[in-house]
């Protein structure tokens, strides 16, 4: 996984091959600040001044800087995937949403 933890905001870093660097992107904003480096020292560097630009803009204007997040979100499968999704949560006993929802917990905090 490619996240770097800056002041505890997490950011996705991608490779632009055209640029030859590294782009950084905070991901629970509840607006956009990115980033650009051509290594990691430069990433973090970059990554807090853009973060500290976007902090102060969210004071000036009284909003909050955190994206909220209501643990709901709608998902659109094959209709093939669908099927074996429900025979596996069947086959464990659960229902879809708690098969879903464990499995994706499992995937998204696994080392």
């Amino acid at each position: 996984m490619n996240v770097m933890t800056i002041d505890g905001f997490q950011a996705t870093i991608f490779f632009v091959p055209d640029m030859k660097m590294f782009r950084g992107e905070f991901i629970n904003l509840s607006g956009g600040a990115d980033f650009y480096a051509t290594d990691v020292q430069g990433l973090e560097r970059e990554g807090k001044i853009s973060l500290d630009i976007y902090l102060d803009a969210c004071k000036r204007n009284g909003i909050s800087p955190r994206k909220n997040f209501s643990g709901n979100f709608s998902l659109r499968l094959d209709p093939e995937v669908h099927e074996a999704a429900t025979i596996a949560a069947a086959s464990k006993g659960v229902s879809l949403n708690h098969w879903a929802a464990q499995t994706i917990k499992h995937a998204a905090l696994a080392p």
